[in-house]
């Protein structure tokens, strides 16, 4: 063979190996092309596209949020294993992972950490690095990011002079109470006057219903004029007439025993004690007209407060 057959054979080996090298080296040529691979992987290990936070300025209590690619239209990984929340190292806490959704329809998985604790000079430290398996087989590989952390104040702020000395603490200027015991003095005063209004109110109104109503007039004069003398003390004729009249003026005339319906149309509200008022009417006839009137008690008493209750819930 000549020198050049041998050169053209060298030549043809070396094309066939650069063709079949990317085929044998999936994971090798994706970490070399950034990542980037057409359609749904599956058992392949690379790195993914990442939004990494900014790498400086960061103290106490301050979230930062690392964002990494699953899906645009040239890959989609499925869904991924989020990584478990928690403390990272002594500076971080790992909080929130969740999914979001870009304007261009891309899906990311944003994870959130805090900085939980600082140190006394600005130090540097890294996001931890993540090895995420994914439903399609494949697995992410994120790697450390670093950053730098400082704390609020300096370590001795004020024997270098950078900050002044506390101040104490500034008394609060008193209040005066003369405003609020003249207010709490004019409501107690108005609410006073409020229940005196009312008591003379309701005063007033038992007196002018005790002139006006018969049964209320009725049963004051039965009170006046019948004292307590027993149980079987027998009522005297002036109360008997006295509750009579009452029954008339309300029913608008001389009302007796076979009249007693036109009483309850005038006055509905007598109707639950129309028993009493028939054995009234009853007791009354053999009281002022029998040969030899009954000796049996009647409750006369009773049957007027009862009818000047009657009337009393009428008017209200």
């Amino acid at each position: 063979m000549s020198a050049q057959g041998s050169l053209r054979g060298i030549r043809a080996a070396m094309m066939v190996a650069v063709v079949l090298l990317p085929a044998l080296s999936p994971s090798t040529n994706l970490a070399a092309a950034g990542g980037t691979i057409s359609g749904t992987i599956s058992g392949t290990t690379f790195q993914p596209t990442v939004q990494e936070p900014r790498a400086f300025g960061y103290l106490l209590g301050d979230v930062l949020t690392q964002r990494i690619l699953l899906q645009d239209d040239s890959r989609n990984v499925g869904s991924v294993t989020p990584p478990s929340p928690g403390r990272t190292d002594a500076w971080l806490e790992r909080r929130r992972v969740r999914t979001e959704t870009d304007a261009d329809g891309r899906r990311w998985m944003a994870i959130d950490y805090q900085v939980v604790n600082v140190p006394t000079s600005l130090t540097q430290i890294a996001l931890p690095a993540l090895t995420l398996a994914s439903s399609s087989g494949a697995t992410l590989r994120i790697a450390e990011w670093p950053l730098s952390i400082g704390p609020a104040t300096p370590a001795n702020p004020f024997n270098a002079g950078d900050l002044q000395a506390l101040r104490p603490d500034r008394l609060a200027a008193p209040v005066s109470t003369a405003p609020l015991r003249r207010q709490a003095g004019i409501a107690a005063s108005l609410s006073l006057l409020t229940l005196l209004c009312w008591a003379g109110w309701w005063w007033w109104r038992n007196a002018h219903e005790s002139a006006r109503l018969p049964f209320a007039r009725a049963w004051r004069q039965m009170r006046r004029m019948q004292p307590s003398t027993g149980p079987r003390a027998q009522a005297s004729a002036d109360a008997w007439v006295c509750l009579h009249r009452a029954l008339n003026e309300t029913a608008g005339h001389v009302v007796h025993a076979g009249s007693l319906p036109g009483l309850f149309v005038r006055a509905p509200y007598l109707q639950p004690l129309r028993a009493q008022l028939e054995q009234f009417y009853r007791q009354s006839a053999e009281r002022f007209f029998a040969p030899a009137p009954t000796a049996d008690v009647y409750p006369l008493r009773s049957l007027c407060e009862a009818l000047y209750r009657a009337e009393q819930r009428h008017q209200r």
